[in-house]
């Protein structure tokens, strides 16, 4: 049964599911002077509204061979032990472990697990509103990034490059852009 929440108006409690044709994972990194993108094209998660935000969690799972940077060959690579080695770790998983206001917007903090590591971070989340899709249901939409240092998870192959230079940066931007729609 659904109620209203007391922070977000039009917005009810229950079980939303991450609606996939219209979300979007996607990560950002530094490869010598440009920014390589790419996003994961599988994945899955609900988010649990309770009457009270702070209450809310959401747990993400993410197929790691999925990643999709326009570059066959460099998708590959990305899937291998130098990075992903997502034949011995498929996934990436999110859970969340608590979820603040700030300001208009929130910080929505969790576990972040890659290839067995799981270590804390923290998304800046911005709300996009409540409405209703072509068939009915009630959904939630949502933009949130955060930076993680890919060396924190064991993701350290790199390039030396003259002058001291890496190939690859550590830094990597996550972006999300989410649709979920309350499930019945």
């Amino acid at each position: 049964m659904s109620t209203a929440t007391t922070t977000i108006p039009g917005l009810v409690s229950g079980t939303y599911a991450l609606d996939v044709a219209h979300s979007e994972i996607g990560f950002t990194v530094r490869h010598l002077m440009t920014k390589v993108r790419g996003t994961f094209q599988e994945f899955s998660g609900d988010i649990i509204v309770k009457d009270s935000i702070e209450e809310s969690t959401t747990t993400v799972a993410v197929e790691l061979a999925s990643v999709h940077t326009r570059s066959e060959q460099r998708d590959g690579h990305l899937r291998s032990g130098d990075f992903f080695d997502a034949e011995n770790s498929p996934k990436m998983t999110f859970v969340s472990t608590g979820i603040k206001p700030e300001g208009d917007d929130y910080i929505l903090a969790g576990e972040l697990t890659i290839k067995d590591v799981t270590k804390p971070i923290e998304f800046a989340v911005e709300f996009l509103g409540v409405d209703q899709n072509a068939y009915g249901q009630t959904i939630i939409g949502f933009e949130g990034s955060t930076s993680i240092s890919r060396k924190d998870w064991g993701i350290d192959f790199n390039v030396p490059l003259e002058g001291g230079k890496l190939l690859i940066g550590d830094k990597v931007d996550i972006h999300l852009d989410v649709q979920a729609a309350l499930q019945v």
